[in-house]
């Protein structure tokens, strides 16, 4: 728990400095209200660089592994980041750097974690598909760049509002962490403990008041982590089944799936276009009636607060059996179908206007304001 509590501590502090000096580098560093169609806050100089505080928070709990010893290389899952956490960072400050480069960067990073970690996909529990990966070493290769940098970029994609991606992030890494010591792999369930605490010291900043934002760079790590967990928790303890962090991880992965053929298929327009029909963009603009329509900063911030929850009890809906089954094969196969089922379901819902009155957020008809 010292580590947990040490990269809490480096992230919480390292926050704070970026918010008490903003002036200095807001400039640089803002996200701005009027950035597209997917901003949904209020304040135009918030900080958007939290990838920064989340690297020190991790650095921080990485350099106490090393001093208890528990590991030889503690520091080469962090350098195997740095391609992919990097170019997030430079997008964040630049804001000029493309979706290509970003996904070459998630790819690079991930090469270098087979290469220096063996962090391969060697198996995934069907039958025909690990036949071609045990023949094959590029097969395993080439899924392992496509899963890691697929899952990369899905936590930035769900990451629109306060506290949406970075509790997402704590349940998938509570999970992971629960499995490690299951099997008793104890050098990924400190890596876990270390993201877990740095996310925990961003968040007091960033929910429920947005003081800070993760950028691509926070989203980007937390995204390469939990894929080089995942990958390297499955292939250094065959019990666990290739379909535990799948179903640990699935929203975020079909939130990009369902994106990628909703804006193709169904829109016709480029995969790469924002837009804000995200199923979180949704929530916030048909079931977070709150005080909609107001300009106040104080109401939209808190309108934005509200819409997370929606999405963290989505989220934990594949958690949950994720712990109960993570080395059954079939119930986790199952899960997956029925996550996918209601996040179609709920989708179709408040697309249609027909979601329940007790699902949507008004403003209490007494309230002192009206």
């Amino acid at each position: 728990m010292d580590i947990l509590f040490i990269a809490f501590l480096a992230t919480w502090l390292s926050s704070t400095t970026l918010i008490r000096f903003a002036r200095l580098h807001v400039h640089l560093s803002s996200d701005s209200v009027d950035g597209g169609p997917q901003k949904f806050h209020a304040n135009s100089e918030t900080p958007r660089i939290g990838g920064i505080p989340l690297l020190a928070g991790m650095l921080a709990g990485v350099a106490l592994i090393k001093f208890h010893g528990h590991v030889i290389h503690p520091w080469l899952l962090i350098l195997v980041a740095v391609p992919v956490w990097g170019l997030g960072i430079a997008e964040d400050l630049l804001k000029r750097i493309g979706p290509l480069p970003r996904l070459i960067g998630s790819f690079v990073s991930a090469g270098l974690g087979i290469w220096l970690l063996n962090a391969r996909i060697t198996h995934l529990g069907i039958p025909l598909i690990d036949d071609w990966m045990a023949e094959s070493f590029l097969i395993s290769i080439l899924f392992t760049l496509l899963a890691v940098g697929g899952l990369t970029h899905s936590i930035n994609i769900i990451d629109g509002f306060n506290g949406l991606a970075g509790m997402v992030v704590i349940m998938i890494l509570s999970a992971l962490a629960y499995v490690c010591n299951e099997v008793g792999d104890r050098y990924l369930m400190l890596y876990c403990l270390a993201l877990i605490g740095a996310t925990l010291g961003f968040l007091t900043w960033n929910y429920p008041l947005g003081l800070i934002f993760a950028g691509d760079g926070g989203a980007y790590l937390w995204g390469f982590m939990i894929a080089e967990i995942s990958v390297l928790l499955v292939s250094r303890n065959p019990q666990v089944s290739p379909w535990f962090p799948l179903l640990v991880v699935i929203y975020p992965v079909w939130e990009t799936i369902f994106t990628i053929y909703r804006r193709k298929f169904l829109r016709g327009t480029g995969t790469g276009i924002a837009d804000a029909i995200h199923l979180h963009s949704l929530v916030y603009r048909r079931l977070v009636r709150w005080m909609v329509g107001s300009r106040e900063a104080a109401d939209i911030t808190y309108r934005n607060s509200l819409t997370s929850p929606y999405l963290w009890v989505l989220a934990s809906l594949s958690i949950a059996p994720s712990i109960l089954f993570w080395n059954n094969t079939l119930m986790l196969v199952i899960f997956v179908g029925i996550f996918i089922s209601c996040y179609i379901a709920l989708y179709a819902m408040i697309v249609r206007f027909r979601s329940p009155s007790w699902m949507v957020i008004r403003r209490p008809r007494n309230d002192p304001t009206d």
